[in-house]
C-alpha cells in the first residue's frame, strides 16, 4: 500500500487550508485510483452556517473531496507532476446520507478513462461502510 500524509498530499495537489479536504491517503496507484480520508471536525468553518442547529457537511464539499482524491491519482503520475486537475463535469451524482461532525469519510476515486488531458473518475464517499455520495467526475489536466 502507498500511504501519503498531509505534507506529501500537498506536494501533489495545489489545494491548501481551508480548501484541502483530504487528511491522508491510505492507498493509491498513480493514474489508477486513490483512497483517502477526511476526518470531519465540528471546528470546520462551514459548520458555522450549514447548519447552526444541525451541522451537516455540504454535499458539494464531499464531491470536491472526492475530486481531490482523484487529483492525487492523476497528478501523482510523473508526466503530470506540478500540474492542476480541473473539474470538467459531474454526472450521476447521488447523495445518500449526511456527513456530520465526528465522521471519518472514506473517499475512493478510480480513474476509469483517460485520453490526453481529459479523463473520468468513478467516485464513492462512505461513512462506516455506508455510501453517502457517489458520482462520475470528469477532469482536465492543465
Amino acid at each position: 500500500m502507498n500511504h501519503l500524509d498531509i505534507r506529501q498530499i500537498q506536494e501533489i495537489i495545489p489545494h491548501r487550508h481551508p480548501f484541502l479536504l483530504l487528511d491522508y491517503i491510505e492507498d493509491y496507484e498513480p493514474g489508477q485510483y486513490a483512497v483517502g480520508y477526511k476526518c470531519v471536525s465540528y471546528r470546520e468553518e462551514f459548520f458555522a452556517g450549514h447548519f447552526p442547529e444541525e451541522p451537516v457537511m455540504p454535499g458539494v464539499l464531499t464531491v470536491e473531496a472526492l475530486a481531490q482524491a482523484g487529483a492525487v491519482a492523476i497528478l501523482s503520475m510523473k508526466e503530470n507532476r506540478g500540474k492542476t486537475a480541473y473539474f470538467g463535469g459531474i454526472k450521476n451524482c447521488r447523495f445518500r446520507g449526511k456527513v456530520v461532525p465526528g465522521d471519518k469519510v472514506r473517499l475512493e476515486t478510480k480513474i476509469i478513462k483517460q485520453k490526453g488531458p481529459l479523463g473520468i473518475g468513478e467516485a464513492t464517499a462512505s461513512v462506516d461502510g455506508k455510501v453517502v455520495v457517489s458520482a462520475e467526475l470528469s477532469f482536465m489536466i492543465g
